[in-house]
């Protein structure tokens, strides 16, 4: 099933705003309705490819002149047209066909994706892989003009070997993580990866980006699980990873992680495995304010014992219900003040209590109030439904978005709150704030995430209006002194920022790497790096 085209995740799965919440948008957001609908998908006047005739036969040699190898209709073009983030889908909505691949290729196994890197450099073709399309960063489209093609590599869906002894797995790069799961519950062991992109994002997606899924204080980011990795380039095959650990060299595939296309295309990932657990349960706890509830989260983070899942929101984001998304619209009256930290727990049955026995004890001593197991099933029941509520969010006039960053621990409170004004004070219109909501969304020893979410009136021109508020933040984010992303990707909508990051040693470095392994440039143009 394919996802839907101008908005997240199942179609079926699609649910309108209640009215309740509707009105308060309009008294507290001063948020309009919509004055058109969304454009349909067969309406949508979309130019005819410009893959000349000499470059499609090319590339369908590629991969074997299968039938439907390669497709130029206009719906899969569309389809595979942007990523998900709410300025993709607000020029989806209103029917705009920029950053329309010429054609999408689907190949089959690793020596076709060669073949097709060889014709697209025959024919100066720019390539884009696309893996699940849930790229929320401008990774799915090339920052030049110019003809390029979708790489899909939704054909490369198999568990290639299962080493139980080392608990490792070869996935292909197009297993969807629900399918990586099953496969390898099948044998009793789970990934343990989580995000909230999960149903629809890919193994060779999770790797490009370097994902971290919402179990990650337990199970650890996708870049700490991978153990090798294989590369396509189209100057030839890279091979990483012949052992857990190694001191032979800088270790390449840390290059190749978070590389999102620029360098190659993925095409098998190794990585450790462990049993399907036992136990999995989840349970709420509520602390007066942010400030003591991260204190608290700290503690757990750098001297343990570490819970499976360990998140806190803010004072906005419990009230409104975020950390329940199934809860949002409720009666206020419903819910207790201050914040709401979920922690759960997975594993065997005996670590488990331990874990939770002895973490109870910290987020007691931290001020911690135990809260039940209702709010920590629930978020666990509607761990995914975010994105949807964003569509409807979007459907019913409202400007919805997310953002992310990290840093240190004693860097959090200072980037919190300049973060917060940057994006209050630049979506302020007319007098009607922002709701900006934030939640500690993954916790290191040394440092942790903090993920907003922010919800506003759309503007005259809502595209324009986020692009301001995005760029503000990027620049609080920085001046704080946290990294531009931490889990969503580089994209080209953090690209320039990236750049900044890194240094201009850092990216001479990596432009370096781009022009050895993919010489024409044609691997994601600006994304990652600005062109040459």
């Amino acid at each position: 099933m394919d996802m839907l085209w101008n908005g997240w995740g199942d179609p079926a799965r699609a649910t309108p705003l209640p009215d309740t919440v509707t009105g308060l948008l309009r008294e507290l957001l001063g948020v309009e309705p919509r004055h058109a609908a969304s454009v349909p998908l067969e309406e949508i006047d979309v130019p005819g490819s410009p893959l000349d005739a000499a470059a499609r036969r090319a590339l369908e040699a590629a991969v074997g002149d299968r039938a439907d190898g390669v497709r130029t209709d206009a719906e899969t073009r569309m389809r595979h047209t942007r990523g998900k983030s709410t300025p993709d889908l607000l020029r989806m909505r209103a029917g705009d066909t920029a950053d329309t691949p010429a054609a999408v290729v689907l190949p089959d196994g690793h020596d076709e994706v060669l073949a097709v890197l060889e014709a697209c450099a025959e024919h100066g073709l720019a390539l884009v892989p696309f893996g699940g399309g849930t790229s929320v960063v401008g990774g799915l489209a090339p920052g030049r003009d110019g003809t390029f093609v979708a790489l899909d590599l939704r054909r490369m869906n198999r568990l290639l070997d299962l080493d139980e002894v080392s608990r490792t797995a070869t996935l292909q790069p197009g297993l969807r993580a629900p399918e990586a799961e099953a496969l390898l519950a099948g044998h009793g062991y789970t990934l343990g990866h989580f995000p909230q992109s999960y149903e629809w994002a890919t193994i060779g997606g999770f790797a490009a980006t370097r994902s971290s899924g919402q179990a990650s204080a337990g199970y650890g980011r996708f870049d700490e699980m991978v153990l090798g990795l294989t590369l396509a380039t189209p100057r030839g095959t890279l091979d990483t990873g012949r052992a857990p650990r190694s001191a032979a060299g800088p270790d390449l595939r840390q290059l190749l992680l978070g590389s999102e296309g620029a360098f190659g295309v993925i095409t098998s990932v190794t990585v450790r495995v462990r049993p399907v657990p036992e136990v999995r349960r989840y349970e709420g706890w509520r602390f007066a304010s942010f400030a003591e509830g991260a204190a608290a989260l700290r503690r757990l983070a750098q001297d343990g014992p570490r819970p499976t899942v360990l998140r806190l929101s803010d004072e906005t984001e419990t009230l409104i219900g975020l950390a329940q998304p199934d809860a949002v619209g409720a009666s206020p009256e419903r819910r207790d003040a201050g914040c709401l930290a979920v922690v759960g727990f997975e594993g065997t049955a005996q670590d488990t209590a331990y874990r939770r026995e002895g973490a109870a004890a910290v987020l007691r001593e931290g001020g911690g109030t135990f809260a039940g197991e209702e709010p920590g099933e629930r978020w666990a029941r509607g761990r995914y439904s975010a994105p949807y509520l964003r569509d409807a969010l979007l459907d019913a006039g409202a400007l919805a978005e997310t953002l992310e960053t990290a840093t240190y621990w004693s860097r959090i409170p200072a980037l919190y709150a300049a973060v917060r004004d940057a994006l209050t004070g630049t979506l302020t219109g007319a007098g009607t704030p922002p709701l900006v909501m934030c939640h500690i969304s993954h916790v290191y020893e040394n440092g942790a995430s903090l993920y907003f979410t922010v919800v506003s009136a759309q503007g005259d021109d809502a595209v324009a209006h986020w692009t301001r508020a995005k760029h503000a933040a990027n620049e609080a984010i920085l001046a704080a002194g946290g990294t531009i992303t931490h889990h969503h990707g580089v994209g080209t909508d953090h690209r320039d920022w990236y750049v900044r990051e890194a240094g201009p040693l850092g990216v001479e470095a990596l432009r370096a790497v781009k022009r050895s392994l993919d010489p024409a440039g044609l691997l994601s143009p600006g994304v990652l790096l600005p062109e040459d």
